[in-house]
Protein backbone atom coordinates (compact mmCIF):
# COMPACT_ATOMS: atom_id res chain seq x y z
CA UNK A 1 0.00 0.00 0.00
CA UNK A 2 2.84 2.40 0.87
CA UNK A 3 4.41 1.74 -2.54
CA UNK A 4 1.12 2.64 -4.22
CA UNK A 5 0.80 5.88 -2.24
CA UNK A 6 4.41 6.77 -3.09
CA UNK A 7 3.77 6.09 -6.79
CA UNK A 8 0.61 8.20 -6.78
CA UNK A 9 2.51 11.03 -5.06
CA UNK A 10 4.92 11.17 -8.01
CA UNK A 11 2.06 11.57 -10.50
CA UNK A 12 -0.33 13.98 -8.73
CA UNK A 13 1.54 17.27 -9.22
CA UNK A 14 2.62 16.59 -12.84
CA UNK A 15 -0.88 15.46 -13.83
CA UNK A 16 -2.74 18.38 -12.24
CA UNK A 17 -0.33 20.98 -13.66
CA UNK A 18 -0.30 19.43 -17.15
CA UNK A 19 -4.09 19.17 -17.37
CA UNK A 20 -5.03 22.53 -15.81
CA UNK A 21 -2.36 24.75 -17.36
CA UNK A 22 -3.25 23.30 -20.76
CA UNK A 23 -6.72 24.79 -20.28
CA UNK A 24 -5.37 28.05 -18.87
CA UNK A 25 -3.34 28.54 -22.05
CA UNK A 26 -6.51 28.50 -24.14
CA UNK A 27 -7.94 31.31 -22.02
CA UNK A 28 -4.82 33.48 -22.21
CA UNK A 29 -4.59 33.18 -26.00
CA UNK A 30 -8.33 33.70 -26.51
CA UNK A 31 -8.09 36.95 -24.53
CA UNK A 32 -5.08 37.99 -26.61
CA UNK A 33 -7.16 37.57 -29.78
CA UNK A 34 -10.23 39.41 -28.55
CA UNK A 35 -12.48 36.96 -26.66
CA UNK A 36 -13.01 38.02 -23.03
CA UNK A 37 -15.32 35.12 -22.09
CA UNK A 38 -12.76 33.14 -20.09
CA UNK A 39 -11.41 36.32 -18.48
CA UNK A 40 -14.90 37.35 -17.32
CA UNK A 41 -15.30 33.93 -15.67
CA UNK A 42 -11.96 34.12 -13.86
CA UNK A 43 -10.35 31.42 -16.00
CA UNK A 44 -7.45 33.47 -17.40
CA UNK A 45 -5.17 32.48 -14.54
CA UNK A 46 -2.27 30.13 -13.82
CA UNK A 47 -3.97 29.06 -10.58
CA UNK A 48 -4.65 25.34 -11.23
CA UNK A 49 -7.48 25.25 -8.70
CA UNK A 50 -9.56 27.47 -11.01
CA UNK A 51 -9.39 24.80 -13.72
CA UNK A 52 -9.69 21.54 -11.76
CA UNK A 53 -12.60 19.25 -12.58
CA UNK A 54 -13.00 16.99 -9.50
CA UNK A 55 -13.65 13.88 -11.54
CA UNK A 56 -11.63 14.50 -14.70
CA UNK A 57 -8.55 16.05 -13.07
CA UNK A 58 -8.30 14.05 -9.83
CA UNK A 59 -10.51 10.97 -9.56
CA UNK A 60 -10.15 9.58 -13.09
CA UNK A 61 -6.34 9.93 -13.43
CA UNK A 62 -5.90 8.72 -9.84
CA UNK A 63 -8.04 5.67 -10.51
CA UNK A 64 -6.09 4.83 -13.66
CA UNK A 65 -2.78 5.18 -11.77
CA UNK A 66 -4.10 3.06 -8.89
CA UNK A 67 -5.24 0.34 -11.30
CA UNK A 68 -1.86 0.55 -13.12
CA UNK A 69 -3.65 1.18 -16.40
CA UNK A 70 -1.42 1.23 -19.52
CA UNK A 71 -2.52 4.84 -20.26
CA UNK A 72 -3.36 8.02 -18.40
CA UNK A 73 -6.41 10.06 -19.30
CA UNK A 74 -7.79 13.16 -17.65
CA UNK A 75 -9.27 16.56 -18.30
CA UNK A 76 -9.88 19.93 -16.66
CA UNK A 77 -12.93 22.14 -16.83
CA UNK A 78 -12.96 23.36 -20.44
CA UNK A 79 -12.11 27.02 -20.74
CA UNK A 80 -15.09 28.79 -22.37
CA UNK A 81 -14.17 30.32 -25.71
CA UNK A 82 -16.58 32.25 -27.92
CA UNK A 83 -14.88 31.78 -31.27
CA UNK A 84 -17.19 34.35 -32.89
CA UNK A 85 -15.74 37.01 -30.56
CA UNK A 86 -12.21 36.43 -31.84
CA UNK A 87 -10.75 39.09 -34.10
CA UNK A 88 -10.54 36.63 -36.98
CA UNK A 89 -12.52 33.53 -35.90
CA UNK A 90 -11.23 30.98 -38.42
CA UNK A 91 -7.58 32.03 -38.15
CA UNK A 92 -7.50 32.77 -34.42
CA UNK A 93 -9.23 29.47 -33.60
CA UNK A 94 -6.01 27.77 -34.68
CA UNK A 95 -3.90 29.79 -32.24
CA UNK A 96 -6.33 29.28 -29.35
CA UNK A 97 -6.55 25.53 -29.93
CA UNK A 98 -2.81 25.07 -30.45
CA UNK A 99 -1.98 26.95 -27.25
CA UNK A 100 -2.86 23.98 -25.03
CA UNK A 101 -0.59 21.38 -26.68
CA UNK A 102 2.16 24.01 -27.12
CA UNK A 103 2.03 24.72 -23.39
CA UNK A 104 2.33 21.02 -22.62
CA UNK A 105 5.44 20.73 -24.79
CA UNK A 106 6.92 23.81 -23.10
CA UNK A 107 6.21 22.24 -19.69
CA UNK A 108 7.84 18.98 -20.76
CA UNK A 109 10.98 20.87 -21.79
CA UNK A 110 10.95 22.87 -18.52
CA UNK A 111 10.68 19.62 -16.56
CA UNK A 112 13.65 18.21 -18.44
CA UNK A 113 15.72 21.27 -17.59
CA UNK A 114 14.74 21.05 -13.92
CA UNK A 115 16.26 17.56 -13.79
CA UNK A 116 19.69 19.18 -13.71
CA UNK A 117 18.78 20.92 -10.43
CA UNK A 118 17.07 17.91 -8.85
CA UNK A 119 20.36 16.06 -8.50
CA UNK A 120 21.49 18.73 -6.02
CA UNK A 121 18.84 17.61 -3.51
CA UNK A 122 19.40 15.01 -0.76
CA UNK A 123 19.10 11.51 -2.21
CA UNK A 124 15.52 10.58 -1.11
CA UNK A 125 14.17 13.97 -2.21
CA UNK A 126 16.18 13.80 -5.44
CA UNK A 127 14.77 10.37 -6.31
CA UNK A 128 11.19 11.53 -5.66
CA UNK A 129 11.74 14.73 -7.64
CA UNK A 130 13.28 12.89 -10.60
CA UNK A 131 10.25 10.57 -10.74
CA UNK A 132 7.99 13.64 -10.76
CA UNK A 133 10.05 15.12 -13.60
CA UNK A 134 9.98 11.89 -15.63
CA UNK A 135 6.22 11.68 -15.18
CA UNK A 136 5.81 15.37 -16.06
CA UNK A 137 7.64 14.85 -19.35
CA UNK A 138 5.54 11.79 -20.20
CA UNK A 139 2.18 13.30 -19.20
CA UNK A 140 2.76 16.59 -21.00
CA UNK A 141 3.95 14.92 -24.20
CA UNK A 142 1.05 12.47 -24.07
CA UNK A 143 -1.49 15.27 -23.60
CA UNK A 144 0.05 17.32 -26.40
CA UNK A 145 0.03 14.45 -28.89
CA UNK A 146 -3.40 13.17 -27.84
CA UNK A 147 -4.97 16.61 -28.10
CA UNK A 148 -3.59 17.08 -31.60
CA UNK A 149 -5.61 14.13 -32.94
CA UNK A 150 -7.69 15.87 -35.65
CA UNK A 151 -11.11 15.17 -34.17
CA UNK A 152 -13.23 17.93 -32.60
CA UNK A 153 -13.54 18.80 -29.75
CA UNK A 154 -9.85 17.98 -29.36
CA UNK A 155 -7.46 20.82 -30.14
CA UNK A 156 -6.21 19.06 -33.25
CA UNK A 157 -9.74 18.96 -34.60
CA UNK A 158 -10.16 22.69 -34.10
CA UNK A 159 -6.75 23.38 -35.65
CA UNK A 160 -7.82 21.30 -38.65
CA UNK A 161 -11.14 23.17 -38.90
CA UNK A 162 -9.26 26.47 -38.88
CA UNK A 163 -6.73 25.42 -41.53
CA UNK A 164 -8.86 23.39 -43.94
CA UNK A 165 -10.94 24.97 -46.71
CA UNK A 166 -14.62 25.36 -45.79
CA UNK A 167 -15.66 22.40 -47.95
CA UNK A 168 -13.68 20.11 -45.63
CA UNK A 169 -13.77 22.18 -42.43
CA UNK A 170 -17.56 22.34 -42.11
CA UNK A 171 -18.20 18.55 -42.17
CA UNK A 172 -15.37 18.07 -39.66
CA UNK A 173 -16.78 20.79 -37.38
CA UNK A 174 -20.16 19.04 -37.39
CA UNK A 175 -18.52 16.03 -35.70
CA UNK A 176 -17.86 18.02 -32.51
CA UNK A 177 -21.00 16.91 -30.60
CA UNK A 178 -20.04 13.28 -31.25
CA UNK A 179 -16.27 13.63 -30.80
CA UNK A 180 -16.08 12.86 -27.08
CA UNK A 181 -18.31 9.74 -27.24
CA UNK A 182 -16.19 8.53 -30.17
CA UNK A 183 -13.01 9.08 -28.17
CA UNK A 184 -14.34 7.37 -25.05
CA UNK A 185 -15.39 4.43 -27.19
CA UNK A 186 -11.93 4.21 -28.74
CA UNK A 187 -10.16 4.57 -25.36
CA UNK A 188 -12.27 2.28 -23.19
CA UNK A 189 -14.90 0.31 -25.09
CA UNK A 190 -13.03 -0.91 -28.17
CA UNK A 191 -10.05 -2.38 -26.24
CA UNK A 192 -12.52 -4.08 -23.87
CA UNK A 193 -14.34 -5.65 -26.81
CA UNK A 194 -11.02 -6.66 -28.33
CA UNK A 195 -9.96 -8.48 -25.16
CA UNK A 196 -13.14 -10.54 -25.28
CA UNK A 197 -12.13 -11.81 -28.71
CA UNK A 198 -8.39 -12.01 -28.10
CA UNK A 199 -7.66 -9.07 -30.39
CA UNK A 200 -5.67 -5.89 -29.82
CA UNK A 201 -8.09 -3.07 -30.62
CA UNK A 202 -6.20 -0.36 -28.73
CA UNK A 203 -6.53 2.11 -31.61
CA UNK A 204 -5.51 5.11 -29.49
CA UNK A 205 -2.38 3.24 -28.45
CA UNK A 206 -1.51 2.57 -32.09
CA UNK A 207 -1.99 6.23 -32.98
CA UNK A 208 -0.14 7.72 -30.01
CA UNK A 209 2.58 5.17 -29.29
CA UNK A 210 5.32 6.08 -31.76
CA UNK A 211 4.75 9.88 -31.76
CA UNK A 212 4.80 9.96 -27.94
CA UNK A 213 7.96 7.85 -27.72
CA UNK A 214 9.68 9.99 -30.35
CA UNK A 215 8.70 13.26 -28.67
CA UNK A 216 9.73 12.08 -25.17
CA UNK A 217 13.11 11.02 -26.57
CA UNK A 218 13.48 14.39 -28.30
CA UNK A 219 12.69 16.32 -25.10
CA UNK A 220 15.18 14.23 -23.11
CA UNK A 221 17.93 14.81 -25.68
CA UNK A 222 17.18 18.53 -26.10
CA UNK A 223 17.38 19.08 -22.34
CA UNK A 224 20.67 17.20 -22.02
CA UNK A 225 19.29 14.21 -20.14
CA UNK A 226 20.18 11.54 -22.70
Amino acid sequence: MSDTIYTISTWVIPAILAITLHEAAHGFVALRFGDRTAWQQGRVTLNPFKHIDPFGTIILPGLLIFLRAPFLFGYAKPVPVNFRALNNPKRDMVWVAAAGPATNIAMAVAAGLLAHLAVLLPLPAANWTILNIENAILINVLLAVFNMVPLPPLDGGRVAVGLLPNALALPLARLEPYGMPILLGLIFLLPLIGRQFGADLNVIGWILGEPVNWMVDLVIRLTGNG
